[in-house]
């Protein structure tokens, strides 16, 4: 059997494998949050495990490599220590980030600003997940490429049909489990290719002498080890240019609120940095083999040598092991499963965008979470190809990482930031800041692309340093002016902005509503005999799915609910309206669309302190929901 029917076979199984776990997932879904958070029931190791499968792609592991290979530690900063430090920094902002009530960046920053945000935010992730997939798809490209000699689409086909198959099957669910076994499959590679590398040099092959393991690290010149030989400014530059991008990026996000509290979501990313860097030292120890074994390459410098030695480690794979096709094999399957666990996570972001921030939010409010799964499906699917033009456009793989970063960065982090610790930051400021960093950015990036010859440095650079990384210190610091200055001098947010983000707003705007409730009432009993409960953390999950007797109108049943009670109000459009009852909005009541047409679910996130008033408030809801369609003659019953 020839190498490449090997590949497929293990390929199959592989991917069979990941399916079985999306379909496993996808039976333990209840409800929303079950889809797009876990369940919010997510330990510190499987989030350790994904946090650092979906920063490790395989185009980037290759480019890393690359990069040691021609400037040693010192090109760290374009790439491994922002990933690092950005977890780090991750961990510590969790507290924040995990009690606001949202499941996606767009959907938070129309809390905080208002619905003028949230569509423009949700096309600028969009086409960051696009960016950041282009290079899970060249590198995989590559891959295939120099193994097997196939077509760059086949790569799109494999991770499209993978992917999107046991994603919108197992949703978060199935992206967090899948990348526990991915980054161990990317894991044993990188380790056992060090082991070959070095071996390798150590015994003598590949037209290289035999020399010990000493003389191999010996023989790195002291320029080589030092992580700030490209100088404090450049070390400086890259830093504020990737490390807010990442910090801001809504897959870490989406899994810090997947965590099961505050504990395991700020452990995770810590074992998700050490993670990380215990597979970049070994990406060290491989440049420092290939660079023996290639010593040509080196020569080459910064960047003309980049088109070499990127697929260094696929030349030397496909060189060393020719008479192995079961270790080719198993190469590009390590490969292939780092670049399924970054599109995963790229992709569910970006679908979830599509899904519930363009289509729910904007086109079809009353949209069923089972629509809102063919539409997530379709949007994966899309992102997926979009990222396939995409890599015929921007064929060098860490460019594709970087210019996604530098929108990021540009574009929403001083809206994003500095709404969640600057009260007086407004919808003006934040769509300005917004809109001009994205302009900008776009615009500087192609403007760099056009005007640079390849394998040359680039034309921003050239002109000056401070232009390096297609000018993104330029467009941040334009869109940090548009948003503080815009800010200062519009009307401050209102109070119902301002809830979920600062406590002693939410407490001036919180109403106590809760009727005094009999517990022996067989009504009451009733209900907390339907109410699913579930405790993860120092949370509880409560949720209530109803039927109705007909089918609704959710426009008319929101806007009955505020006549009812002036706690129920809709901070993020009509597709979930929330029971403001008090400063805690994660804990607070809120109505969604359920699985069919006829389908209500109420849920609320209390801490177990308050568990017992949030039963009886949820109580309170309830009856407030059979207040309304009593009105219409509609009966309502649990499920």
């Amino acid at each position: 059997m020839d190498g490449y029917n090997i590949f497929l076979i293990m390929l199959s199984v592989y991917i069979a494998g990941l399916v079985a776990i999306g379909w496993y997932f996808n039976n333990k879904q209840k409800s929303i949050t079950d889809f797009w958070l876990a369940g919010r029931r997510i330990g510190p190791s499987a989030l350790g495990f994904s946090a650092a499968a979906s920063w490790l792609t395989a185009g980037g592991i290759l480019a890393v490599i690359g990069y040691y290979m021609l400037q040693g530690m010192g090109s760290i900063w374009a790439f491994v220590a922002p990933n690092i430090i950005s977890l780090l920094f991750l961990s510590v902002l969790v507290k924040k980030i995990k009690n606001l009530p949202a499941i996606t960046q767009p959907e938070l920053l129309e809390q905080r600003y208002g619905s003028i945000v949230r569509l423009p935010i949700a096309l600028i992730i969009t086409v960051v997940m696009i960016l950041f997939s282009v290079s899970d798809i060249t590198g995989l490209s590559l891959v295939l490429q120099t193994f097997y000699g196939l077509d760059p689409l086949y790569a799109a086909a494999i991770v499209a049909i993978a992917v999107s198959l046991y994603v919108t099957l197992g949703g978060l669910y199935a992206v967090i489990w899948t990348d526990t076994i991915q980054f161990s499959f990317l894991a044993l590679f990188t380790i056992v290719m060090a082991f070959a590398t070095v071996g390798t040099v150590a015994n003598g092959g590949l037209n290289t002498s035999a020399i010990s393991v000493s003389q191999l690290f010996g023989n790195v010149s002291g320029d080589w080890w030092n992580p700030f030989s490209i100088g404090l400014p450049m070390v400086l530059i890259f830093s504020f240019a990737l490390i807010p991008g990442w910090i801001t990026e809504q897959d870490p996000w989406q899994k810090v609120w997947a965590a099961k509290d505050e504990k395991s979501a700020s452990a995770g990313m810590i074992i998700g940095a050490l993670m990380i860097t215990v597979i970049f030292a070994v990406c060290a120890v491989i440049a420092i083999a290939l660079n023996d074994i290639y010593p040509e390459i080196a020569g080459m410098g910064y960047p003309a040598g980049m088109a070499s030695a990127e697929p260094a480690l696929l030349s030397f794979v496909s060189e060393r092991f020719a008479s192995a096709p079961v270790v080719v094999a198993f190469s590009a399957i390590g490969l292939a499963a780092a670049s399924m666990s970054c599109t995963d996570t790229f992709s569910t972001s970006g679908a979830s965008c599509i899904s519930r921030d363009i289509y729910q939010r904007y086109i079809k409010p009353d949209a069923t979470m089972k629509e809102m799964m063919l539409v997530n499906r379709a949007s994966v699917l899309f992102i997926i190809l979009a990222a396939t033009v995409g890599s015929f456009i921007i064929p060098n793989i860490l460019d594709a990482i970087q210019i996604a970063t530098f929108i990021a960065s540009s574009s929403y982090f001083f809206p994003l930031m500095g709404g969640l610790y600057w009260k007086r930051a407004t919808k003006e400021g934040a769509f300005a800041g917004m809109v001009i960093g994205f302009i900008v950015q776009v615009a500087l990036v192609a403007l760099d692309l056009i005007n640079t010859p390849p394998l040359a440095t680039n034309y921003l650079e050239s002109i000056h340093p401070i232009l390096m990384g297609h000018g993104v210190i330029v467009g941040m610091s334009l869109s940090a002016i548009a948003f503080f200055g815009v800010s200062l001098i519009t009307k401050p947010s209102s109070k119902v902005n301002l809830a979920p983000f600062f406590e002693e707003e939410a407490k001036e705007l919180s109403r106590s509503e809760t009727r005094k409730i009999n517990e022996k009432d067989p009504e009451y009993s009733a209900f907390l005999k339907n109410l699913n409960e579930k405790v993860t953390g120092e949370r509880a999950h409560l949720q209530l799915n109803l039927r109705t007797s007909e089918n609704l109108s959710w426009q008319e049943l929101t806007e009955k609910l505020k006549v009812v009670s002036p706690a129920w109000v809709t901070p993020t459009g009509l597709d979930s309206v929330y029971r403001l009852t008090h400063g805690d909005m994660l804990a607070c009541v809120a109505v969604t669309r359920g699985t069919g047409e006829r389908d209500i679910w109420l849920k609320a996130e209390p801490r177990l302190e308050t568990l017992g008033t949030q039963k009886r408030e949820l109580f309170t809801a309830y009856e407030e929901l059979k207040n309304v369609f009593g009105q219409k003659n509609v009966k309502i019953d649990y499920i």
